[in-house]
């Protein structure tokens, strides 16, 4: 596994995950990875106060890497999706230590659901918000099906989703999609900043609080995840993704009237 996708640093109780995979910070096999073992380091280091998951580059993530699911063959999304996303979103929410996601650009499908899974979000000007899938004819996964609608609303949820067009920066603070919204330039020391001022708090409370507000906001999420990775691998069975991730592949926009069984 290569040792520099993902950068780590602990400073003043603060454990920075900083994704490094350019040049759009796309999930493979390794980064997933790489973040999992991160989240455990931080849930058995108890220097470790709360968690700092940031990005290089102008991009925070476009997602799952398309790329790396070819194996020559029909991909299982279920068998993926349990080795993967499910268990490093549960990871998450289970890690009784506040995590903060600084966003400094685009944000897309699988990636959507990891900020969706923090506790608290800082965002960048630039910052956009893709729910993605749909772009390739798939279904949310990674818990954006609960998440999104939990934090913005059904309505808002299904019209990212169904029209897969970016929610800004803007109307992200607005919805109460990020808590915090700075200039591009502020991003790293306010979020920094930020998490330096939580580690100083209370951890151990704050971690209580999380799982309560768990079992009182998200009761749900293991089993949501379960349902996505069922209902992700019909998708991925469909003409609609057939036609979508050509259509990703050669660059061109795809044509979903054509695709009716």
């Amino acid at each position: 596994m290569p040792e520099d996708i993902l950068l780590t640093d602990l400073k003043d109780g603060v454990f920075s995950l900083t994704l490094n995979r350019p040049k759009a910070n796309a999930f493979n096999d390794d980064l997933i990875e790489a973040l999992k073992g991160g989240i455990k380091q931080a849930a058995k280091d108890p220097a470790a106060r709360v968690v700092l998951l940031a990005a290089t580059g102008k991009l925070f993530s476009a997602g799952q890497d398309v790329s790396a699911l070819d194996d020559g063959g029909r991909v299982s999304f279920r068998k993926h999706l349990l080795k993967t996303y499910n268990p490093l979103i549960l990871q998450m929410r289970k890690l009784e230590k506040p995590v903060i996601a600084a966003i400094n650009g685009a944000v897309a499908g699988a990636a959507l659901g990891i900020v969706l899974a923090c506790d608290l979000r800082i965002a960048s000007e630039k910052a956009r918000f893709f729910v993605g899938f749909g772009g390739i004819g798939l279904a949310p996964d990674s818990a954006v099906s609960l998440m999104l609608p939990k934090l913005i609303g059904l309505g808002r949820a299904a019209e990212a989703a169904y029209a897969n067009q970016p929610i800004s920066a803007e109307q992200a603070l607005e919805w109460g999609l990020v808590n915090r919204l700075v200039p591009a330039d502020e991003l790293a020391g306010a979020a920094r900043e930020w998490a330096a001022e939580l580690a100083r708090g209370p951890v151990h409370a704050m971690g209580f609080t999380k799982r309560t507000f768990n079992k009182a906001i998200l009761p749900e999420l293991e089993a949501v995840l379960d349902y996505e990775a069922h209902v992700q691998e019909i998708a991925g069975r469909g003409r609609d993704h057939q036609e979508g991730l050509a259509a990703f592949l050669e660059k061109r926009d795809p044509d979903y009237t054509k695709t009716e069984d």
